[in-house]
């Protein structure tokens, strides 16, 4: 497995920005911004930086938030207080860099999960991109925070391929979700796995693979 490293970048107000980063050892397909969970960047979401990588994938994960300050009752408020703006300069950052090593517009892709999935849809609705992957995200009719939009309330106006995966039930909230993303003039589709299943990445692979070569 591809091994990760932490870089910090620096941002043009002054703050830093810590990211993982994986490199494929082949020739590099395209790049991809990983937008880790409510825990930050873990195990697995380093796990997954590496495994993209493995695919000929340069990923990147930007860290949102400190995680190593932020335990038990204190995610819930962190993810409160996200900042929608803060959030997008962000995930700029790590397309810059991506800019930087070579991979155009068309080839830069995001995958989220949990609050990443739902920041992914945001991205996936302001920004012009080759692709974007939502997994399990939050916020579908209510915001995650005050400054984030509900995903439902963004879905029209995606400017980039979407792909939604959700858990395999009959959520009244995805069902709605569903049917916003029709309206938008992009393609776009929601399917329903288990979320951790080989076929669920499998999809989202193929997603990629169809939207951004």
């Amino acid at each position: 497995m591809t091994t990760t490293r932490v870089e910090t970048l620096s941002l043009t107000d002054g703050r830093e920005l810590r990211v993982t980063i994986a490199e494929p050892d082949s020739a590099v397909r395209g790049g991809l911004v990983v937008l880790h969970e409510a825990r930050g960047v873990t195990e697995g979401v380093r796990s997954l930086v590496s495994s993209l990588a493995d695919e000929g994938w340069l990923a990147i994960a930007p860290h949102l938030y400190d995680e190593d300050r932020v335990h038990g009752d204190d995610i819930r408020d962190q993810v409160s207080k996200l900042s929608g703006d803060r959030l997008l300069e962000d995930t700029d950052v790590a397309f810059v860099w991506l800019g930087q090593q070579g991979v155009s517009a068309d080839r830069m892709g995001v995958v989220g999960f949990d609050i990443g999935g739902t920041v992914a849809m945001v991205v996936a609705a302001s920004r012009t991109i080759g692709a974007a992957v939502t997994v399990q995200a939050p916020g579908i009719l209510e915001p995650l925070s005050d400054g984030l939009p509900a995903l439902v309330d963004v879905a029209s106006d995606l400017t980039c391929p979407w792909l939604g995966i959700y858990r395999d039930d009959d959520s009244e909230e995805v069902k709605k979700l569903r049917d916003a993303v029709i309206s938008s003039e992009t393609a776009s589709d929601l399917v329903r796995f288990d979320v951790s299943s080989d076929e669920a990445w499998a999809r989202a692979l193929n997603w990629f693979d169809a939207h951004m070569r």
